[in-house]
This record gives C-alpha cells, sequence and structure tokens, in this order.
C-alpha cells in the first residue's frame, strides 16, 4: 500500500524532531509540506513521487532545480517569506524517506553528485569495491576516488563513454589539465591513475594495460616550503575566543589542541571519548596517517578546555566522538568536513588576525607553526617528529628550512671561500 503525501510529510517532521530541529524550522517545513500538497490535490493526486516534486517546485513554487548548484544555493531569492533552499530541501527529505527511510544531513557535493555514464560508471564501481576489498583507508579511497572521477568525466567531456575507448592522447590530454598543481599532488594523482588502470585491466574493463601509459613523477619535498603564522596570532587567536558559550568552548578546545599537540584535523574529528585517560593522565590516539598509536601526556591546559567542553558545552548526545557540530542535527564532524577550517576562519576574523595571501588559512598551517616553534626552541628532530606522528625523519626535515635564523649562521663568506681555494 502506498504511503499518502500527509503521512509522508508527516513522518517525514517525526524525524525532524527527532534530530532536534528547532520548532521554527519544523514549522517552516510544516507550512511547504502543507502547499505541496494542496497543490497535489488541485491535481488529483495523493501520492508522493520525484516526479510530482520536481513539478510543483517548477509550477507551485518557480524553482526549476535543473538551473541550481545544490552546492552554492541562492539563498537571498525569496519565495512567500523563505528562501529558495528550503522548498528545495523539504522535497529532498520526501525523496530520500520514501526511498530509504532516511533523511540526508548535508547537501552532497559537486563532484559526488555527478553521474557518469553507465559505461563509465561500471568500472568506477568496480574500482571503488575494490579499493574497500584491499582495506585501504576510508581517507585514503576517499581522495584516490575524487582523483579518479575527476579524470573520468574529463573523458566523458570528450564523447568518451567506455574504457576501451580511451587512449594514451586522451590520459596526457587530461594530466595537462592538472599540470599547475603541486608537485606533490601532481604525484598522488599519476599514481592513483596508474593503480586505477591496472585493475580495470586485470578486471577485464580495457584490452590494452594503460597503465603503462601514465607518467611517473616523484614528488618532490622541498618543493613548497610550509607557511606558518606568527607565535603573536596564534596567542591573540586563543585569548580572542568567547568561552562563556558552547560553541567557544568548543572552538577553544579544538584550537588549543591543534596548537599544542600540532594534531591533523582528522584526528581532531575522529578523537573519541576513551582517547582521554583521565586517572593516568594522557591522551592516546591513533595517527590517521600513519596508523601508529600515539601516547602523549594530558597538557594540563588542554585537560581543562576538553573537560570544560565535556561539562558545559558538549550537547546531549549520543555519540562516542568528542567534538560534535552545534546546530542540528547534532553529529560528529564528517570525516571529509572542512568544518575545523571554516572554525578556525572565524575565529581569526573575530580576532582581526589578517593573514598573509602566502600562508594557508586551514588548520594544518597552525601545525607547521608548533613544529617551527619547537625547532626554534632547541627541541630535538626526532623529538618533533614523535609529537607530530611523522612517519620518517624526512618528513620533519622541511621544517629546518622555516628557521631563517639560523640558516644566516649557515651563509657561507665568499671572500673565505675564494681565500681558502686559492691555497
Amino acid at each position: 500500500m502506498k504511503t499518502s503525501i500527509s503521512e509522508l510529510f508527516e513522518s517525514v517532521l517525526a524525524e525532524l524532531r527527532r534530530l532536534n530541529y528547532s520548532k521554527e524550522t519544523i514549522c517552516q517545513y510544516e507550512r511547504a509540506y502543507k502547499r505541496y500538497d494542496l497543490f497535489a490535490q488541485h491535481l488529483g493526486i495523493t501520492v508522493h513521487s520525484v516526479e510530482l516534486g520536481d513539478k510543483w517546485l517548477l509550477e507551485g513554487c518557480g524553482i526549476d532545480i535543473a538551473n541550481i548548484d545544490p552546492g552554492s544555493p541562492k539563498r537571498q531569492t525569496r519565495l512567500d517569506g523563505y528562501n529558495v533552499v528550503l522548498p528545495t530541501r523539504a522535497i529532498q527529505c520526501l525523496n530520500e524517506w520514501m526511498l530509504f527511510q532516511h533523511i540526508p544531513l548535508k547537501k552532497q557535493g559537486k563532484l559526488y553528485r555527478t553521474q557518469l555514464c553507465p559505461g563509465l560508471d561500471l568500472a568506477f564501481q568496480a574500482y571503488k569495491s575494490y579499493c574497500r576489498t584491499m582495506g585501504y583507508s576510508e581517507p585514503g579511497t576517499y581522495s584516490r576516488l575524487n582523483r579518479i572521477k575527476r579524470m573520468l568525466i574529463f573523458f566523458e567531456s570528450r564523447g568518451i563513454h567506455d574504457l576501451s575507448e580511451i587512449g594514451a592522447p586522451d590520459i596526457s590530454d587530461f594530466i595537462k589539465t592538472q599540470i599547475d598543481l603541486q608537485s606533490r599532488t601532481v604525484a598522488s594523482m599519476l599514481t592513483a591513475i596508474r593503480c586505477f588502470f591496472k585493475e580495470v585491466y586485470l578486471q577485464g574493463f580495457t584490452k590494452e594495460n594503460l597503465y603503462n601509459k601514465v607518467p611517473s613523477l616523484k614528488a618532490n619535498r622541498n618543493f613548497k616550503l610550509p607557511k606558518i603564522w606568527k607565535t603573536s596570532d596564534v596567542q591573540k587567536l586563543l585569548v580572542s575566543i568567547d568561552r562563556d558559550n558552547p560553541t567557544g568552548k568548543r572552538d577553544y578546545a579544538i584550537l588549543l589542541m591543534i596548537t599544542r599537540y600540532g594534531l591533523r584535523s582528522l584526528d581532531i574529528r575522529r578523537l573519541k571519548l576513551f582517547s582521554f585517560d583521565w586517572v593516568k593522565g594522557t591522551l592516546n590516539l591513533v595517527q590517521s596517517k600513519t596508523g601508529r598509536l600515539q601516547t602523549l601526556p594530558l597538557l594540563h591546559d588542554v585537560g581543562w578546555a576538553v573537560a570544560e567542553y565535556l561539562r558545559y558545552g558538549r550537547p546531549k548526545f549520543d555519540s562516542e566522538y568528542v567534538f560534535l557540530t552545534h546546530t542540528v542535527p547534532y553529529r560528529p564532524f564528517g570525516i571529509h568536513s572542512s568544518g575545523l577550517n571554516e572554525i578556525l576562519a572565524k575565529r581569526a576574523r573575530e580576532a582581526g588576525i589578517v593573514i598573509p595571501r602566502e600562508v594557508s588559512k586551514g588548520v594544518h598551517a597552525l601545525r607547521h607553526t608548533l613544529a617551527s616553534t619547537l625547532l626554534s626552541q632547541d627541541i630535538p628532530l626526532p623529538v618533533i617528529s614523535s609529537v607530530l606522528g611523522h612517519a620518517t625523519m624526512e618528513a620533519t626535515a622541511i621544517y629546518l628550512h622555516t628557521d631563517l635564523i639560523r640558516l644566516k649562521d649557515c651563509v657561507l663568506d665568499p671572500e673565505e671561500v675564494l681565500h681558502a681555494s686559492q691555497q
């Protein structure tokens, strides 16, 4: 038996309440659904369908979903007192609940939403399954699949709809579109492409092993030196955060942990309640990049900041993760979320900190800053490597180039060199 529109939207509204959406938001959804139900009644239709929802958006709201980028909705466009996003989102929720008994938490990225043609998508899905079978890390698989999909979208734009139609010139043309990226990014991309073509060849999607048609490139770690913040700006950032409210307590704890431990963004997002051993005074976590268990002393200021957040700032939500979003529905930060970068940008802006153009605005720059600060304090390189969770000393050695004061001591006097050569 098919569910009527009114029954369906009542189910959606119940789920929104369960997810702790505000009363105001739920009322806005309810008004939108009543308008939609009235539109359907005029057509003599009682059951929801994807086509009917699109028809209402177009004819009832003037929204052509084919001409709206869901990734960046134009919120300034108003429709009878509310923005374009609401009715579109309301119908999306009905569709998802009808099909999957699930409400999407957020809009999908443009790359994720883009559908490949069947001939290319079949191989892409097969490679995705291969990555899961091999047990590759989720972040690594995510990055690898993104690179592959960009390439396949490029091929499709050139009229290629099957892997068997791809040749070396096509691969070369795609690589040319990526060549302006950093050398490490290009090297990673080429590695991902080579692995993809090798696997799809073994699975019979291509008759020729295109693996050998993809050039290899050794990443140059010294191509770009790490750009760091001024220590005074880091201090100014932390002091400026208002910790009298829950969001301020969370943001202060997050940024303090990054500046004091140099943790990666993903490590912060994956931090779990049991990671803190309050009795022994340690912080235990598995580094996301190296997979190594790391035990760090729980610094006094960090411990107090996290404890204050857990007691007085964290939403009452059952989750093993320490840090949560503070907008409903409450949830941990996504594995691929840019939420921490947005927090840093917001807090820097509020503190009146002006970051030079060449310095990264992401939280990783604070990690670079910690490394350079430790180096300037004569902390041995192996200790810095251990603190940052680097797999090799080579990864840490690049920070030697940021210690400009000590580099000046290494400058040779041309007169001394000339005199020595004449002896």
